[in-house]
């Protein structure tokens, strides 16, 4: 009987981990992000004191000139930007590229992604996880709809010699980003050359070569 008890309960604690499996579901019209309290997402501000402004954002169709080392600049539109997108599971970003620019290898570990291209074309692609890590990718026209799963490698690269634009949703009011060169190379303090010279199956001169780019 203790037995059946256990397995009950961890059947129950299992089922519960998955109902926190995503952001979580409001139970009122609407939940304000009081930015200055967080705990494991914003409190809700008194919804009383709500104004247009906490659910508006303006300016995602200005161009925005790729600063970053690998041609792109993507501008975020999550619960820091609107505040009224506390728990409501959904963001936006654009993201702009230079002639053969790229948004780099990333996952974001809290959200799907679901990308249209609004100008040029892009070769964008995901890697499922071990021990395949197969690749699917594919070249995306304007209009073109594409999807990344939720904490899946994926990137962009803008194959043509004219700017690009794409705009791309998210299933998560804070999805999050880990840029892969920067987490592996870039860390703070740094991962072990010799450690990241063995995963990588190359020589710690290159590693260290690497890292100082970061």
């Amino acid at each position: 009987m203790a037995t059946a008890n256990t397995i009950l309960v961890l059947v129950l604690l299992s089922l519960a981990s998955l109902s926190f499996a995503s952001d979580p579901s409001p139970l009122q019209d609407l939940c304000v992000a009081d930015l200055n309290i967080m705990v494991n997402g914003f409190v809700c501000k008194d919804p009383k004191l709500a104004t247009a402004n906490d659910f508006f954002f303006s300016g995602l169709d200005k161009v925005r000139t790729p600063i970053n080392a690998v041609g792109s600049n993507v501008t975020a539109v999550n619960v820091n930007q609107i505040a009224g997108l506390n728990t409501l599971g959904i963001s936006a970003v654009r993201i702009d590229y230079a002639p053969y620019g790229q948004n780099p290898p990333h996952t974001h570990p809290r959200a799907t992604e679901i990308l249209t291209v609004l100008e040029g074309s892009l070769f964008v692609g995901f890697v499922t996880s071990n021990p395949d890590n197969r690749l699917i990718s594919k070249v995306l026209q304007k209009g073109d709809v594409f999807v990344f799963p939720i904490g899946l490698i994926h990137f962009q690269f803008n194959a043509g010699n004219t700017n690009a634009v794409a705009i791309a949703a998210l299933s998560s009011q804070n999805p999050g980003v880990i840029t892969i060169a920067n987490a592996v190379f870039g860390s703070k303090p740094k991962i072990s050359a010799d450690i990241l010279a063995r995963a990588f199956l190359v020589d710690k001169n290159i590693v260290d070569l690497i890292q100082s780019k970061f």
